[in-house]
Parts: C-alpha cells; structure tokens; sequence
C-alpha cells in the first residue's frame, strides 16, 4: 500500500450519453481543461453492455444505491474506460487518470494485465485502477460470466494483474485459470504495480479485498453519503478481521455549496474539506458542471484548484497559479 498522501482534488469527466454526441471534443476538452488548471485527478466510468432492467442501480442488494439511476438508458453510448484514458492520456501531461469504477472481472485477467500496463507506460505512470463488481447480472452473463461469484472473480483478476505486474517469471493455478513460467512486459513505470483503489460497501469481503489488493478505497452507498463514518466503520471492521487498517487512502466526495442566484460559492464550499481530510479522506471528488468551452473550464477549475489548495496548506503550481 502507498503512504499516506497530501490531500488531493479530483473530478470526474463525462464518458457518456444519452445520445450518440456526434464528436467527443467536450470531454477532450474537459480533460485538458483540468490538467491545464491543475486537478490532481480524473475519472471515467464503465459499462460494457446494458440489459432492459436498469432498477438494480437503485437496489443496494444487488450492488446499487438507494436513489441511484441510471443515467442514459439502455441504449446509451459508453465508452470503454481504459481505451478512453489512453485517448485522454496523449492530451494531458501531468494529472492522474482514474478508472471509477472498472469491472475488472469482465475482463480476461492476462490482457487486463497488459493493457493497464501499457496504459500506465504510456501515460508515463500516471494510472489508478479502481475497481468493483458493479450492480447488473447482464453484464456478467453477456461475458459468459456469473454475476453471484462476482467478488471471487474480481480477487481471481486482482491476483493475476498483480503477479504478472512484477515482472518476473510467474506461475498460477486456480479453477478458473492456470499457466506456467510466463512473463508479460512491459511493467508499470511505479514498482511493478499500478494503483488499484477497490470500491465497495463496509462489509468482510471488501475489508479483505482492500487490505490485501488496496492503494485506495472508493466508499459505495451509504458509506460513501456519509464517508466520515463509513472511514472508522471500515477501520473498525478491518481491525476486527486482524487485517492493516493503518494506511489506505479514501475518495469522499465534497458537497458543491451554491448561493441563492446558483453561482458556486467557493469559500462555503471549502468549509467541507476539513472534515473530510480530518477523517482520513485524501482525494477529493467534486462534481461540478462545466462549461463546455476549453478556455472557461479551465478557467473555473483553477479558482477551485487555487481555493482548495489555499484549504489545505498545498502551494499552487504550474497554471493554477
């Protein structure tokens, strides 16, 4: 696991429509936007396929959130994530590039291992694999896969990813898998491991999960509304399990404050970093809409950037000074 990191700023861009857009330049655009104005990281989400019953995302059981909905359809386009930061790689130079969240498991685990690999040279290791089961059972059947052993199989793909990452000689056996005495080069530019934040729900099978495979942990659910407690709910459970709860960092997501005309109110907005940092979160995710020109994006991530790294005692660099 990585020490403990300075706090962080992190956004999410849109790799997603309702409808087919005709040209992806805004997310471009955005990307470039915030590397230019010096967010510490950014994310993209993963769908593969999607089935006729879009309700699971709203049904904690089955992986979803209470409140949660689908946001484009069935017939919505999707891009694949890591193809995508590969894309969005080549525009940027410096920002961390974040899967949020990757079904690793639909992946076979020897080409997942090489293409994050590569994704991770390229970009000059500039790659955080985060990773979860998600909530739909058609994705699972469509890879031929069953959606009840979901977690089994995302460990199964952690472990290969990992022993191939090292870059030596490996061996591995397991029912689903088994090879002998191969070697998968290149490896990721930072000791032979790409970042892997493991999302999920306080519950056993993530504490492991975490603490056996975890750089970071991307809270779900209700621990992720209420990430302050769901941060000492994890530590608890992991000390109660005998696993390191020591250092793992956490994404939280900080609250967008608006005043009564709408305009983002950057100093209340701040007032939400304390808590989150105190608790233990070390990457903060905010979702804040952006304009769609390259120039006034950029032009109003830096105020956040400089506002949030004022809030926590970071120098300003490069062009969000």
């Amino acid at each position: 696991m990585t020490a403990m990191a300075r706090p962080q700023l992190s956004i999410q861009v849109v790799n997603f429509a309702a409808e087919p857009p005709g040209d992806w330049a805004r997310l471009s655009d955005h990307a470039v936007a915030a590397d230019r104005a010096g967010v510490d990281r950014l994310a993209v989400a993963d769908h593969v396929v999607f089935g006729d019953n879009l309700d699971d995302y709203g049904d904690p059981s089955k992986g979803g959130t209470v409140g949660g909905r689908q946001p484009t359809g069935p017939g919505g386009a999707w891009l694949e994530p890591l193809t995508t930061l590969t894309w969005l790689a080549a525009r940027t130079d410096r920002i961390r590039l974040q899967t949020g969240i990757l079904l690793a498991a639909l992946r076979r685990p020897v080409v997942l291992a090489k293409t994050a690999a590569t994704l991770d040279v390229l970009s000059n290791g500039r790659l955080d694999l985060g990773v979860g089961v998600g909530w739909q059972a058609a994705e699972y059947e469509a890879a031929g896969l069953d959606f009840a052993d979901r977690g089994r199989l995302l460990d199964h793909s952690l472990e290969v990813c990992r022993l191939l990452w090292a870059g030596e000689p490996a061996s591995y056996a397991s029912d689903e898998l088994g090879f002998g005495n191969v070697q998968s080069m290149p490896s990721p530019v930072n000791g032979n491991a790409v970042p892997i934040w493991i999302s999920g729900t306080v519950n056993r099978r993530t504490a492991r999960r975490l603490a056996t495979f975890g750089d970071g942990w991307i809270p779900w659910g209700a621990d992720r509304a209420d990430v302050v407690g769901g941060i000492a709910r994890m530590r608890n459970l992991q000390e109660e399990l005998g696993l390191d709860a020591s250092v793992f960092e956490v994404q939280g997501s900080l609250p967008v404050v608006r005043s009564d005309d709408g305009v983002v109110d950057l100093d209340r907005t701040m007032e939400g970093v304390a808590p989150l940092v105190e608790a233990g979160v070390t990457d903060c995710r905010i979702a804040l809409p952006l304009p769609g020109d390259c120039s006034a994006a950029e032009y109003m991530l830096a105020d956040l950037v400089r506002a949030f790294r004022t809030t926590v005692g970071r120098p300003t660099e490069g062009r969000a000074s």
